[in-house]
């Protein structure tokens, strides 16, 4: 502006000057002067739209300031205000963690649950206080629809194994599924049922699910999701029925035929009750009508074992009785291997002797 007004007083004063020069001057030195006196009011009039365009902009930069001073205030006033409202809510979240731990401290008793407790109230009220300054610094978010189907998706794939679990509970309701205190393997583990839960089994775990009474002292903890994506093996549904093998070493010298028919003989008189309620049962899972395509009774089988041979005894049994049929079974076949020990010794003692006679002293 001041550049200009400069530029105007200067032409301003060479106009005036052209306008005082016209005595004594010739018709074509009066046109030229009219003529530069009239490019001078052009250009005069020019440099009035400018000074007075640049007169307008310093009176809008004057309010832009203004403005400028204005917005600068309300966004530091936000700001402080956004900063008071994080710093209460962190102190909500400290006092509402606190406030819960006592009240968990006065309503719950055992040890192990409350630590429980202690964890996931902890962990909500820090999530939640942290949400809520996610919603303070960004605002609320305008796109709602996508923002939930995304959140939606999202939980859908962190929470897969809880939902599968939720799902499985009601297989195992099924009338093939699990019920408390029966025998199963969950991934190779093996165990009873002690508690089916809405998301979870518990096992008491044993070393071998075939010896009944023999704990290891473990609970174990399954997500109902093996129903549907995976296996599990339950033998309470059957009558939990097992073959069973026996191997007895005979040494060499030993009549065979008789001891395998004894132990044959032995072996179907102590398991025949049983066969026939295994094949009952079979029958009544497998819906067969007549009779089954498969039988529940013994074998015994010879196989050669370096200067002797091993008798093997197959078996159907149930596992809780395993042991006490097992032990039944070895005491009967030794008393049928030492009764022909007994009758052997006999023979020998009735049969002559043949060798050199002895002088009497």
């Amino acid at each position: 502006m001041a550049a200009l007004t400069a530029d105007q007083e200067k032409l301003r004063t060479e106009v005036v000057g052209l306008g005082g020069k016209g005595v004594g001057e010739s018709s074509s030195e009066r046109i030229d002067r009219l003529q530069q006196i009239s490019a001078q009011q052009n250009i005069l009039s020019i440099l009035n739209d400018r000074l007075g365009a640049q007169q307008q902009l310093v009176a809008l930069y004057g309010r832009w300031g203004e403005q400028v001073e204005l917005e600068q205030k309300i966004a530091i006033h936000l700001i402080l205000q956004s900063l008071a409202w994080i710093a209460a809510i962190c102190i909500l979240v400290i006092l509402a963690g606190w406030a819960l731990q006592l009240a968990l401290e006065k309503m719950v008793r055992d040890p192990r649950q409350k630590q429980t407790l202690k964890t996931v109230l902890n962990l909500g009220t820090q999530l939640l206080g942290l949400l809520l300054i996610l919603l303070i610094i960004f605002g609320v978010p305008r796109q709602m629809p996508t923002i939930l189907g995304l959140v939606t998706a999202g939980l859908t794939v962190v929470f897969q194994d809880f939902i599968l679990a939720f799902c499985g509970w009601f297989v195992l309701m099924g009338p093939n599924g699990v019920r408390v205190r029966d025998w199963v393997e969950i991934d190779g583990v093996g165990g009873e049922v002690v508690q089916l839960g809405l998301f979870r089994t518990w096992l008491l775990e044993t070393g071998n699910w075939t010896a009944s009474g023999h704990p290891t002292g473990r609970r174990v903890s399954f997500l109902n999701g093996y129903a549907i994506r995976g296996k599990y093996f339950n033998f309470s549904t059957v009558g939990q029925w097992m073959w069973d093998e026996i191997k007895v070493s005979v040494p060499p010298g030993t009549d065979i035929h008789p001891l395998l028919k004894g132990i044959y003989e032995a072996t179907v008189k102590t398991t025949e009750a049983d066969a026939k309620m295994a094949e009952m049962e079979w029958k009544r899972v497998t819906h067969e009508e007549g009779s089954p395509q498969f039988s529940a009774m013994p074998s015994v089988n010879l196989r050669p074992a370096g200067a002797g041979v091993d008798i093997i005894i197959r078996y159907i049994t149930r596992a809780g009785v395993r042991v006490e049929t097992r032990n039944h079974l070895f005491a009967m076949i030794v008393d049928l291997m030492q009764g022909g020990s007994k009758e052997d010794r006999n023979l020998a003692a009735l049969s002559p002797q043949v060798g050199p006679k002895t002088r009497p002293s």
